[in-house]
């Protein structure tokens, strides 16, 4: 019957009469094609890795910056107050430091203050600059003037006119400093020749 010979073939009978795979491709070509799949998936599951790897120590990075420059703002804000203390401090007289009465309690309760503040702003990382007698630093201090010391060398810092603060690594404030020009009679030696040459 004619009807008969045209029935579907099945999958068996699809094997038998060759060896190409359901797209129609060779088996040699789909193994290939599945093999540079299984690469370039590799590779994304690598680079994906990776950039979670880096995203992880980004993120460890700014939490730890975030703890330690939290504070910043209201540290700065603080050092007007530590100034002030001191500048409180460094107008009272001798004599009254040496008196009886209550002025002296006054000014010990005073000094008291500016080191306990001085104490919480070095527990929560605020240091103090004070490079009086170091090599001027333009990172770390701003040169208000340069002047000849007999003690210090070229480009030392001889006068602190206002310490400078950092935390971590930042600084908060700058110190405002004198720096040394050389001693004087270097500096004499130096204006000497200049003029002789000019």
């Amino acid at each position: 019957m004619a009807g008969e010979d045209e029935k579907p073939k099945t999958a068996n009978q699809n094997a038998a009469n060759g060896p190409d795979t359901a797209d129609g491709a060779p088996p040699e070509d789909a193994a290939a094609k599945l093999e540079q799949e299984k690469a370039e998936l590799r590779d994304k599951l690598l680079r994906a890795l990776a950039e979670m790897e880096n995203l992880r120590r980004r993120t460890e990075k700014e939490v730890a910056d975030t703890r330690t420059y939290a504070i910043s703002t209201f540290a700065r804000d603080m050092l007007s107050v530590a100034d002030n203390l001191r500048r409180a401090l460094e107008t009272v007289p001798g004599e009254a430091r040496k008196g009886d009465g209550g002025l002296a309690s006054l000014i010990e309760g005073v000094e008291l203050t500016e080191r306990e503040l001085a104490k919480v702003l070095e527990r929560h990382g605020v240091r103090k600059l004070d490079p009086a007698g170091e090599k001027f630093d333009p990172n770390l201090h701003q040169a208000m003037f340069e002047a000849p010391h007999d003690n210090l060398a070229k480009g030392q810092v001889h006068t602190v006119v206002q310490p400078g603060y950092a935390i971590g690594e930042r600084v908060l404030r700058p110190a405002l400093v004198g720096v040394s020009s050389g001693t004087p009679a270097a500096a004499n030696d130096r204006e000497g020749r200049v003029k002789s040459e000019g």
